[in-house]
């Protein structure tokens, strides 16, 4: 006769959300080539590739996001989560992130044009984010809400990516620095929201470890796609 496996206990709010938190040591922020940024060590040419290669990514939030909303059937999340659509996207005389980050390519030397048609994409950066959407788009919504809980982390490190870059390149025009000054703001209020969902929704130990699982993924896709760029691999951004 087959023994049935005993089911772990879920954990408490706390515990999962200790749990998450502690994920914390994952985040890209730590990477070396981060540091590196908020030392005021990278060259012109490692600030483009980063702006370019990271524009990739800013661009398909807004997939993602559209991703989650077609899995999740509950009316009132669609109505809170579509706002993470535009604010990338814009609308009306907000023209939204993608378009912040296309101005700070353009302060940081990079013509829009090849922003836009990608050129300078490379073939890691391309995986991992395509690898992104392709999880939110197979898993449950509210485990691909949980991978979104690295915004968990993010307030702090754009702080000093901010003063990092406002300090020591000055070469960039400071005009496109908005986007993280808007984000200073979006990312609290979008981690909240979502790490309020996964703590109220995630009610067995299986679905817990589950959200666990996905903001480690989140982590180490933010983490493949600096490796990419400190590699610099074949498309320099002169």
């Amino acid at each position: 006769m087959q023994r049935v496996e005993e089911q772990k206990p879920p954990w408490t709010v706390e515990e999962l959300s200790a749990r998450l938190y502690a994920q914390k040591f994952r985040y890209h922020d730590l990477h070396p080539f981060h540091r590196r940024m908020n030392e005021g060590l990278l060259s012109p040419t490692e600030i483009r590739r980063w702006a370019a290669n990271r524009f990739y990514y800013q661009k398909s939030i807004p997939l993602k996001d559209a991703a989650i909303l077609a899995n999740c059937p509950e009316r009132e999340i669609r109505r809170e989560w579509i706002e993470r659509i535009i604010d990338h996207d814009g609308r009306g005389e907000d023209q939204g992130g993608i378009e912040a980050w296309l101005r700070l390519g353009e302060a940081a030397g990079i013509e829009r044009t090849e922003l836009l048609d990608e050129r300078y994409v490379l073939p890691g950066i391309r995986y991992a984010v395509d690898a992104y959407i392709n999880f939110c788009r197979t898993q449950p919504w509210i485990i691909a809400i949980a991978s979104s809980l690295t915004e968990l982390f993010g307030p702090g490190a754009i702080q000093v990516r901010l003063a990092a870059l406002e300090k020591h390149y000055l070469w960039i025009d400071p005009a496109g620095f908005e986007y993280f000054r808007v984000r200073l703001k979006q990312a609290p209020r979008d981690a909240r929201y979502a790490l309020n969902l996964v703590l109220e929704r995630c009610q067995t130990r299986n679905s817990q470890e589950q959200a666990v699982r996905a903001l480690i993924f989140k982590c180490d896709l933010l983490w493949s796609q600096l490796d990419a760029i400190e590699r610099g691999e074949t498309r320099p951004v002169e």
